[in-house]
């Protein structure tokens, strides 16, 4: 049965304790459905992200993984910039990033603080971090909340801080867009009652992607920030992504 069928029409799937409530019931299966889900994609599309982050060489950075879940950007972010300092990881779900330090990085865990918050309501400082970056979080916010999003982008990242984020997107467009449609409502649907012992919540990942469209109109917002953006799609917009830098302002 699809989650979806048992959500009442007043429930709303963006209220930070509904996909606080989402997340930690999934986190410990949560990395190898997001594997089938994206048939190893994520994996590619977290070193693109990365690589978008403009970062000076060597520079000895600190900067926040915003939506952190289990930390899978990690490996990424220290092998692309060894200087990093360290990351303070933003996330709701305590579930997520248990299963991150516990299981996937420990070795990293002297590099990495961990804030346990909803990001929009979350006592980030201004101009408090050389960079940001959040790998499939946007999904978890209606365009209300991406336009909080986007101003606390702007606030904490100090002057010439630069930022980079992705999300699973709809590839409206694309030829093969209903084979993706039929992956992500029929074949993923499947794949949870049968694998995954009809753990249901992961159905709402699926809708999440779906009602996030693509990261464009979050890009304006960034930019109606003062921020210089670039947007940018991944294999034919089955991804989506928004990097770019605050401008130094010189009196």
């Amino acid at each position: 049965m699809d989650v979806r069928a048992t959500l009442s029409s007043e429930q709303d799937i963006y209220d930070p304790a509904f996909v606080k409530g989402v997340f930690d019931r999934c986190s410990t299966a949560y990395i190898s459905f997001s594997w089938l889900f994206s048939l190893g994609f994520t994996e590619r599309w977290r070193k693109q992200c990365v690589k978008a982050l403009a970062l000076p060489p060597g520079r000895e950075a600190e900067g926040y993984d915003l939506m952190a879940g289990t930390g899978e950007v990690w490996p990424h972010l220290f092998r692309q910039h060894p200087g990093i300092r360290r990351v303070t990881a933003v996330d709701i779900s305590s579930g997520m990033h248990r299963l991150a330090l516990e299981r996937l990085h420990q070795d990293r865990s002297h590099r990495i603080d961990f804030l346990e918050d909803d990001v929009l309501k979350s006592d980030l400082q201004d101009e408090s971090c050389d960079f940001i970056v959040s790998t499939f979080g946007l999904k978890t916010f209606d365009p209300a909340q991406h336009r909080q999003l986007a101003e606390l982008v702007a606030r904490a990242l100090r002057p010439g801080g630069v930022f980079s984020m992705i999300e699973a997107s709809d590839p409206k467009g694309w030829w093969l867009r209903p084979l993706y449609l039929a992956h992500l409502k029929v074949l993923l649907p499947l794949i949870e009652r049968t694998l995954l012992r009809g753990a249901q919540d992961f159905a709402m990942i699926g809708t999440y992607c779906t009602n996030f469209g693509d990261a464009e109109s979050f890009a304006e917002m960034l930019r109606a920030q003062g921020l210089e953006v670039r947007f940018t799609r991944h294999f034919f917009g089955c991804a989506t992504g928004v990097s770019g830098r605050k401008p130094v302002v010189v009196s």
